[in-house]
């Protein structure tokens, strides 16, 4: 084990701890507890045994039942991320009745003491997940139950997720009725842990970028390759602002190639996703917060994620990686200009043109009638935003993210072509 991979299992023991800090504060909130730990703490209420210990116990069960539905061949290959639900469950069963023992002096008495011990409970359990995710060694049997199900089934990640942290409420509840003839432990503070900490999660992630260093092996210099001489033009745009034909322009004039509908073979190719999910779904994602809260809620890296829209992401990624070592081009949308951030060429232009430019440009390419191009134009942008903000943690539009900045409505494309030229042919000399 080298120090880097020490230090991720490090990372992860400590995002445990938190993980259980946050369940316990949430717990002790008195508003009932986070859908993973319903069950656990329901138990806990009129058997002996501690929500700590029922959490060992379960975890331990969804390690047996994911036996069956895996076949030998997935279980050799993750042998190794399958036994570690093992000791993981005991720390962290046993890290949960450390906190609810470190956290006695909690008794909210006021409503608001109540929500409020939640909401920092919230954002600790949140804080525990992003770290699970930035250390990126393991998971715990909860998730690693949904995943085995998901492949299983063929399902995506986030539903299947869902469909489980309801069905352990439902569990709850019933148990609940049964035992305490009434339902206890599952509170608002349920539905409140499920839908804020996906979402605070996605907020807080960039701010993890400070681990990068300390937990990923540095590469090593590399003498510069001709692949380095290569400059990729970038350019998101808004809708109607004309970034496609502007794209166009200058491949012709560089004698370059553009890369916008080309990605959506390639990418079937690479990810072997239907080609008409590709049109459908790429670039945007069905609901910003819908997204936060199924996936960001979880500990998948976006790598190991079984989310088609994940998938896709990755995929699109790779590709524009691929094509900047290989060869000069003008790439359009798909977060290019993050995806090569680091990449030492790269001229990042952003499209953007007033409402009126905008409409008339609708009307002209895209036979859209006018009555209809100011919604439509408000619509496909806030899509791209969510799609931009959601993967990169970053804001779209934000100048500093950019080399250039051209409102097309006002200085026009022939104008911008020109000027983007100028900035390629320089950046080539050297």
């Amino acid at each position: 084990m080298n120090t880097y991979t020490f230090r991720r299992y490090c990372l992860f023991a400590i995002a445990l701890f938190v993980n259980a800090l946050g369940i316990a504060l949430i717990t002790k909130a008195l508003l009932g507890t986070s859908p993973i730990t319903s069950v656990t703490y329901v138990l806990s209420m009129f058997t002996p045994m501690t929500i700590g210990q029922w959490t060992i116990a379960l975890n331990l069960l969804f390690v047996v039942l994911e036996l069956p539905l895996m076949t030998r061949k997935e279980l050799k290959e993750d042998l190794r991320m399958f036994l570690l639900q093992i000791p993981i469950s005991l720390c962290f069963g046993t890290f949960i009745d450390v906190c609810m023992n470190l956290l006695f002096w909690v008794e909210p008495v006021r409503y608001i003491s109540h929500i409020l011990y939640l909401l920092i409970g919230c954002f600790i359990l949140a804080a525990g997940i992003t770290l699970e995710v930035k250390a990126d060694i393991a998971m715990m049997a909860g998730e690693y139950f949904v995943r085995v199900i998901s492949k299983r089934f063929h399902g995506e990640f986030g539903y299947i997720k869902l469909g489980f942290d309801i069905s352990l409420v439902v569990i709850a509840c019933l148990l609940s009725l049964c035992f305490m003839s009434g339902i206890y432990g599952v509170r608002e503070g349920t539905v409140i842990a499920a839908l804020v900490v996906g979402p605070i999660v996605h907020f807080i992630s960039p701010y993890y970028q400070c681990f990068d260093k300390w937990i990923q092996m540095p590469q090593s210099v590399v003498t510069p390759t001709p692949a380095s001489s290569h400059t990729i033009i970038t350019i998101a745009r808004e809708f109607g602002s004309g970034g496609h034909i502007l794209g166009e322009m200058l491949a012709k004039d560089l004698g370059i190639k553009l890369y916008d509908k080309e990605f959506i073979h390639l990418v079937a190719q690479k990810s072997r996703i239907d080609e008409s999910y590709i049109v459908r779904n790429e670039q945007s994602i069905p609901s910003f917060w819908l997204k936060c809260i199924l996936a960001k809620s979880s500990e998948q890296s976006l790598e190991r994620s079984l989310s088609s829209d994940d998938v896709l992401f990755v995929a699109e990624s790779k590709i524009i990686q691929e094509l900047a070592e290989k060869e000069s081009c003008v790439i359009i949308g798909r977060c290019a200009d993050f995806i090569l951030k680091h990449h030492p060429n790269v001229i990042k232009v952003f499209c953007y043109s007033d409402l009126e430019n905008a409409r008339k440009r609708c009307v002209q390419e895209y036979d859209i009638p006018l009555e209809k191009t100011e919604s439509e134009i408000k619509r496909i942008n806030r899509s791209r935003i969510a799609h931009y903000e959601y993967y990169t943690g970053e804001k779209w539009g934000e100048p500093h993210h950019y080399n250039l900045m051209i409102n097309t409505g006002e200085i026009g494309l022939p104008v911008a072509c020109e000027l983007i030229k100028n900035i390629y042919q320089k950046k080539q000399k050297g």
